[in-house]
């Protein structure tokens, strides 16, 4: 609880306190007004401050506005009638203040779990100089320094260790809290938590760059992409408490004008008595605030739970759309496989296993890609497992889709699939053998061909299962793999639909295809990893980029963060999202239904000023309480 929530329940308490006390003393006159006066201001000054500012700058018809004329309104009634029952007047606001404070406590409840979500990042970082360690700003921290991580303190920059293991907490950016081993040579990013050895890393992005800065500001632009259901509620809200405040004033002047006119009742304020009364009555149940308040905390709630379980959405948008997803379409390497390749066998022009000659295709193969990120090269480069010397390497020519074309030693290699064979006027050799296929050319000769597999990740066809148990109509694989790959893995995975041998422009081609053939109201999502999702991505309805070994173009195209790259997680989200729908339903049916029946009710004089208060405040903390469910998300 913070400090301004210490003090609206401290006002709460003595206000209730004071009210109590009242109906203990025999007061009357003045001096019972006056004691009501001072509960009433010490319980809804702040009410008062805020319509006055309202009215100043020309927003008068808010909550604020209808609280404040309701319970003036109630004070004068009293005073007319020499009642001296001002209790309704302090009840109204009371009540509405005790909702504000539910509110008040569940927002904040909801960004103290996104908080902790922020407390991945870290304060400093731990910078080798004279063989001390000194602690700096990770802004200050350049790419290529060298960072020392202690057990127990957060890695502060994405990099590669280069000394050193321990087992990494990873629990913060990925919701699973089992940890992971890292080693010489082993990426890691910013936010996990150092649980056991001393690590050096050499850092590979700026602190701006890092996994963690991206994540608190997707995170923190998040409320900034509000969903159609919000939009709707503001708009509606702004249409909505004016026609109320008009339809008050026509309650309390038309029925008593019109006993005046056509009925023959005298002209004195006795004959408005009554309306006036179901005038105040009709404002203080027609205040929005269930509406305004529970619509929007549910969508941050929703978000904020998501992101405790590694789940990133950029904004209620996402979490709305998300309910409408009906196709999900797969980039298969690093997103349904593990996009960690293996060299499994080299075979020459006839298909055979090569024997002496394979050590010179790997060497050659190893040469060309020694520039290339992708998980086939550094597949390659390991199976050759020798220093490479990049002084050999001359002309590199990289063909998107295709392969790369370089001078070593004097000699043209090209190392890629099909189609630069095809392109070299070369007649690539059928492998017998599924996997992913490298030919290799020397000098326009066919040299042989490099046969690697990739590992399907454990919990791909799980994710699958759920994805269709989920009413998700059709699951779709694209990959620039060979078709007999792509094929075995589908068949393994339950894929409906697969397309092979694409190249990035072929996969937009394929996302506009079945946006096309989709329904009117159905979304097509598309997950994937690499840079050259990123394309893809951002032309899907709903974009989902794998955070972990995701590249920063796939992650900044994306319109969800899968930190953990599970698949399963997929399904998990959409999940999230029906339930947060579900809940943005229940609230909006349930105040609209209540305050509807209670505002009819009210015309004819069947409602109170104490129903309406719980047309009010009771629909609002009830709207709230049901809001804040769409924080917990672990079960789901």
């Amino acid at each position: 609880m913070n400090n301004k929530q210490r003090k609206m329940l401290t006002r709460i308490i003595i206000a209730i306190v004071m009210t109590i006390a009242l109906q203990f003393f025999e007061l009357t006159g003045w001096l019972r007004l006056s004691l009501y006066l001072v509960v009433y201001l010490i319980i809804g000054y702040d009410i008062l401050k805020k319509a006055w500012k309202g009215i100043l700058n020309g927003r008068v018809f808010d909550e604020n506005f209808l609280m404040v004329v309701a319970t003036i309104g109630a004070f004068a009634l009293a005073i007319y009638e020499k009642s001296g029952d001002y209790l309704e007047a302090i009840a109204v606001m009371l009540f509405y203040q005790i909702g504000e404070f539910f509110q008040s406590y569940a927002v904040g409840k909801s960004r103290k779990d996104i908080a902790a979500l922020m407390d991945i990042r870290p304060d400093y970082a731990n910078i080798e100089k004279d063989g001390k360690l000194e602690k700096v700003d990770p802004d200050e921290v350049e790419i290529g320094d060298i960072i020392v991580v202690k057990p127990g303190e957060k890695v502060p920059i994405d990099g590669v260790v280069v000394s050193g293991s321990s087992t990494l907490n990873t629990s913060a950016l990925t919701g699973e809290s089992l940890p992971k081993e890292v080693s010489k040579g082993d990426e890691v990013i910013s936010g996990c938590l150092n649980e056991t050895g001393l690590l050096k890393i050499r850092t590979t992005k700026d602190f701006s760059e890092s996994t963690v800065s991206k994540i608190l500001e997707m995170v923190e632009d998040s409320s900034t992409r509000k969903a159609k259901s919000e939009n709707f509620i503001s708009r509606f809200a702004r249409v909505y408490t004016p026609a109320v405040c008009y339809g008050a004033l026509a309650l309390a002047l038309l029925p008593p004008l019109f006993m005046v006119i056509f009925m023959g009742s005298p002209l004195s304020f006795s004959t408005f008595e009554t309306w006036i009364y179901r005038a105040l009555v009709f404002l203080v149940i027609s205040c929005p605030c269930a509406l305004v308040i529970s619509i929007p905390l549910t969508f941050f709630a929703g978000i904020g739970g998501a992101s405790r379980e590694g789940i990133l959405l950029k904004g209620g948008n996402i979490l709305e759309a998300l309910t409408k997803v009906k196709t999900v379409v797969f980039d298969k390497t690093g997103t349904l496989t593990k996009g960690v390749f293996e060299v499994n066998a080299c075979h020459d022009g006839d298909d055979h296993d090569l024997t002496k000659e394979r050590e010179k295709l790997l060497e050659y193969a190893a040469i060309a890609e020694s520039v290339s990120s992708h998980p086939i090269a550094s597949a390659i480069r390991n199976a050759f497992g020798k220093e490479i010397d990049n002084n050999r390497l001359k002309d590199i020519k990289e063909l998107s889709g295709k392969g790369i074309i370089a001078v070593i030693d004097g000699k043209e290699i090209a190392v890629g699939n099909d189609k630069l064979m095809q392109q070299q006027g070369i007649q690539p050799c059928r492998c017998h053998l599924p996997g992913t296929i490298v030919h290799v050319s020397v000098n326009g000769n066919y040299a042989g061909h490099i046969v690697l597999g990739d590992i399907v990740k454990e919990d791909a066809q799980q994710a699958i299962s759920e994805l269709k148990a989920g009413e998700i109509e059709k699951t779709v694989m694209l990959t620039g793999d060979a078709r007999k790959v792509a094929e075995n893995i589908a068949a393994s995975l339950g894929v409906d639909e697969i397309y092979s041998e694409l190249l990035p422009g072929d996969k937009v081609k394929h996302i506009e295809r079945l946006i096309k053939a989709s329904p009117k109201d159905a979304k097509v999502a598309y997950a994937g990893d690499g840079i050259n999702d990123a394309p893809v991505l951002g032309r899907a309805d709903l974009g989902i980029a794998m955070g972990m070994i995701g590249s920063d173009a796939a992650i900044e195209a994306a319109d969800i963060v899968l930190m953990d790259d599970n698949p399963r997680k997929i399904a998990k989200a959409i999940r999230i999202s029906k339930k947060c729908m579900r809940i943005v339903w229940e609230n909006i049916i349930m105040a609209i239904g209540i305050k509807g029946i209670c505002l009819v009710l009210s015309i004819f004089g069947i409602v109170n000023m104490w129903l309406a208060i719980f047309a009010d405040v009771g629909v609002m903390i009830l709207a709230v309480l049901n809001a804040i469910r769409a924080m917990y998300v672990r079960k789901i």
